[in-house]
């Protein structure tokens, strides 16, 4: 393998890696996924399937909740501004609900 080649390969695996740790992957079913950026790199919930969980057990998980999963789920249809806000409120972390008080 040329020289040239291996610098294309991996510049090619290094995009893919870029992509799986940057990003979010949510899935509905078979449908086109919805992209979320990730607040910091890691390969957790990278592919991530909403398809028969509630509302509540996704917004339940930190990561996803940290990087706008509820959003998202307002922006599709799937929850209501008023659900978004009381899921959000219920897994606030527990320092801004002291700050607030």
């Amino acid at each position: 393998m040329t020289f040239g080649k291996k610098v294309a390969l991996w510049a090619i695996l290094a995009a893919v890696l870029y992509a799986l740790m940057g990003y979010h992957y949510i899935f509905e079913g078979l449908s086109v996924p919805w992209v979320l950026k990730k607040s910091h790199w890691t390969l957790n919930y990278t592919f991530f399937s909403i398809h028969g969980k509630t509302n509540e057990a996704i917004v339940a998980i930190d990561e996803l909740r940290q990087d706008g999963i509820a959003d998202l789920l307002v922006r599709i249809g799937r929850m209501s501004e008023d659900e978004r806000e009381l899921l959000l409120y219920k897994y606030a972390p527990e320092e801004e609900e002291e700050d607030s008080s």
